[in-house]
């Protein structure tokens, strides 16, 4: 099966950046991430996303899923379960390991849903 590959523009935006933030990911009681060097994504009318670079990830804690998505604008999508959390923490974190050309700075980075973590804590620069 063929996937469908869009392109961001004037119809539908994405602009990644950097975060210029202190980004700092608890789940299960513990940290699971800490970073000074997030990317922000924006993507049209959503809300934005912080990408987390995988140096700056406890990957001890994540579990590697067999959950995959696809985006037409992002690629293939791949999902990590938080070690030692209940229902609330599978696919809690998501992971472009190999994204479109419009997006490929968030390769080697990881995004955590809000509300499957304990907290995100973001702390301007």
């Amino acid at each position: 099966m063929t996937q469908s590959i869009k392109i961001p523009g004037p119809d539908h935006p994405i602009d990644v950046r950097p975060a210029k933030a202190h980004v700092v990911v608890s789940a299960a009681g513990r940290v699971v991430a800490d970073t000074r060097s997030a990317l922000v994504l924006q993507e049209a009318s959503y809300p934005p996303v912080y990408y987390i670079p995988r140096k700056d990830a406890d990957m001890s804690q994540l579990v590697h899923s067999t959950h995959v998505t696809h985006c037409p604008y992002k690629g293939e999508c791949s999902y990590y379960s938080i070690a030692g959390e209940d229902e609330r923490g599978r696919n809690a974190v998501w992971s472009y390991e190999y994204p479109y050309p419009a997006v490929a700075a968030i390769a080697g980075h990881l995004a955590f849903y809000p509300d499957r973590v304990d907290g995100v804590d973001i702390v301007p620069a």
